[in-house]
């Protein structure tokens, strides 16, 4: 087990962590055996406390859970913002909390995880996305959204009680017809996000009088869409931001609309043989490949190292940085069954990182099988090579975008891509005739598809190779945060 040591000062807190492993060979001037973090945090330190206590049966009731999150703002604009996580552990919890910032649209500048697998402590340095500062990050429902991510500090007589079940919010059918226009489809997604309801799947056509009939499914991530305040909130703002366009809105609980929307059309085999069979081959020529990143994509270095340590394997990866990294390297260890003791994420230039992480499997035995090794190795290279998939086809005459991500062992998938697709769609100026999303099995996955039919009544040339390739390089650099 780990002893922490605490040492408050006026303004400050220095943290000193003995670690029962040694640190990463890319840090010289460090003791092998000790980490010293500096924080410009507040001085109060209940969690840390609440962590002694509850690890020798003597939780106090009274310690507030809202202190295992903390959130201290940037003193000046362009300064990062710094998150501190301070609860008990649990399996995938980096991987929970790297969700929840990429779905706040934040960037992880920089990161250290310790945990000693009873405790863990988790402090990221965060900025906005540009596409995020054109409104504020609401960081009061972060705050909340982390909260309930963190396992609960409970008193002792009840740690090995079950704790009762919270069911989540319910999925509501967003119903509305408005005149179709450009952008469309990316305003009504903005307001959601905005408004903190989580898209679950979509269904939008346009009629033939030019009108479109979008059908949203969606959670209220604040659980509060039952009031009838908060659907006349988001009703007005639509008809706000829409405008005259706006033609109706309706809200309702979703029935067997919602069940019957989880699988999407099928895809021909050359389709799917393209969209999710990705090797890491020199001479990959597909259609997603972007030909100006792809060779520094493959620069990406995976290694194992088993000697540093008598309990631990090293892990050392360096890489093109890309908007969620963290949440996918994190997603494959979790999928893997593979812990995380101690990982420091640091920043090497304006593109490019370098993570230190010290990882078990879950009995707490390092990885030392080399098939296992090679495997983890090979799949993290995959997700940074292509954390998403994205090509344009044909679907009959039409042309259709095809974008796909693996979704986690838990069903769960990646934040924020309808809203970042739309986006890009509607700075290229090219309007959406039928959009769904849904579930494929492929290569012994589950992928979260979302499939777009392009209106040819644009600027482009859609039936263009030139063209086709240009938007796929548009969407993908946006997924990626480019």
């Amino acid at each position: 087990m780990f002893i922490y040591k605490v040492i408050v000062k006026e303004n400050s807190r220095s943290i000193q962590i003995p670690l029962h492993l040694p640190l990463s060979p890319h840090h010289k001037s460090q003791s092998p055996l000790s980490l010293s973090l500096s924080l410009s945090l507040s001085p109060s330190l209940p969690c840390i406390q609440q962590r002694e206590t509850c690890l020798m049966g003597q939780c106090e009731t009274e310690t507030s859970s809202d202190d295992a999150v903390s959130i201290e703002k940037g003193k000046k604009l362009g300064d990062p913002h710094i998150i501190t996580v301070n609860c008990p552990d649990k399996t995938g919890l980096s991987c929970d909390i790297s969700h929840a910032i990429l779905e706040f649209d934040l960037f992880i500048t920089r990161g250290d995880v310790s945990t000693d697998g009873l405790w863990c402590y988790i402090i990221l340095w965060v900025t906005p996305h540009s596409s995020s500062r054109s409104h504020a990050v609401r960081w009061g429902n972060l705050k909340e959204h982390l909260l309930s991510i963190c396992p609960p500090l409970l008193p002792s007589p009840y740690l090995f009680h079950p704790l009762p079940h919270t069911s989540s919010s319910p999925v509501y059918l967003l119903k509305f017809c408005s005149l179709d226009r450009k952008g469309l489809l990316h305003d009504v997604t903005r307001v959601l996000d905005e408004l903190d309801h989580a898209i679950q799947k979509v269904k939008v056509t346009t009629t033939p009088d030019g009108c479109s009939l979008d059908l949203f499914f969606i959670r209220d991530n604040l659980g509060l869409l039952h009031t009838k305040e908060r659907q006349d909130e988001l009703c007005e703002w639509l008809y706000t931001v829409l405008g005259e366009s706006c033609i109706s809105c309706e809200l309702q609980l979703a029935g067997s609309q919602y069940d019957n929307l989880q699988c999407v059309s099928s895809l021909s085999p050359l389709v799917a043989e393209e969209l999710f069979r990705f090797t890491l081959s020199d001479n990959e020529s597909r259609s997603q490949a972007l030909s100006s990143d792809i060779k520094e994509l493959k620069r990406a270095s995976v290694k194992t190292d088993n000697s540093l340590s008598p309990a631990h394997t090293l892990l050392q990866i360096s890489c093109v940085d890309h908007k969620g990294l963290l949440y996918d390297i994190m997603r494959t260890l979790k999928d893997y069954s593979i812990q995380v003791s101690y990982g420091r994420f640091l920043p090497v230039n304006k593109s490019y990182r370098e993570l230190d992480l010290f990882i078990q499997h879950k009995d707490g035995k390092k990885i030392v099988d080399p098939e296992k090794q090679e495997a983890i190795c090979s799949r993290l290279k995959l997700e940074m090579l292509h954390p998403l998939r994205v090509l344009i086809t044909n679907r009959g005459p039409d042309a259709e975008l095809l974008v796909a991500n693996p979704t986690e062992l838990s069903g769960r998938g990646r934040p924020r891509v309808f809203y970042d697709v739309t986006s890009a769609l509607k700075s290229l100026g090219i309007c959406v005739f039928l959009a769904e999303i849904g579930r494929h099995s492929a290569a012994e996955r589950e992928w979260e598809v979302y499939r777009f039919l392009l209106d040819e009544n644009c600027s482009f040339q859609l039936s263009s190779t030139q063209v086709r390739n240009q938007i796929v390089d548009k969407v993908r650099r946006t997924l990626m945060g480019w």
